[in-house]
């Protein structure tokens, strides 16, 4: 990996249908009953299409900080999202995607590309940040999980 780019890859099963899982990951206003210390809101267009844009505050009390994303690639039929983080302290790509899971279920896929703030000093910080942050990614993908397998049915396909 070249330069300050670092990327983090993770997957978890589910046992809901890729519909239901698709709507369930998309759903920006609840995504802070599943991911870590994290609430996330569209602050234009609507969500679901190229050009909209979210905001996610993450931390706790007085401490965090906000990600300003917007969706750069959204392809509901692939069941796909791809956002630039476009924030002073997260840069990069993360991606959402979804697939079948043979035998029924499905399969979501988180990704992050990540541009590391701070040159040499934040290049350094990621070796030991990293087994936190994808430890926090793993404990999110597995309340994600059970998140999508109580997500109700009559809002499949509403991404």
């Amino acid at each position: 990996m070249s330069g300050n780019r670092r990327e983090l890859e993770l997957a978890t099963e589910v046992s809901a249908p890729p519909e239901r899982t698709w709507s369930a990951v998309t759903d920006w206003a609840r995504q802070g009953e599943w991911m870590l210390g994290t609430r996330v809101a569209v602050t234009s267009g609507d969500g679901r299409s190229v050009g909209s844009t979210l905001s996610a505050r993450t931390g706790y009390g007085p401490f965090g900080f906000v990600d300003t994303m917007m969706i750069t690639e959204w392809d509901p039929a692939r069941r796909r999202c791809v956002v630039t983080h476009t924030g002073h302290l997260v840069r990069g790509e993360g991606e959402f995607a979804v697939t079948p899971k043979a035998g029924g279920g499905s399969v979501v896929h988180w990704a992050e590309r990540l541009e590391l703030p701070f040159g040499p000093l934040g290049r350094a910080g990621w070796s030991a940040l990293r087994p936190v942050f994808a430890a926090g990614v793993r404990w999110s993908l597995g309340r994600l999980a059970r998140f999508c397998e109580s997500y109700p049915a009559d809002r499949e396909g509403e991404a």
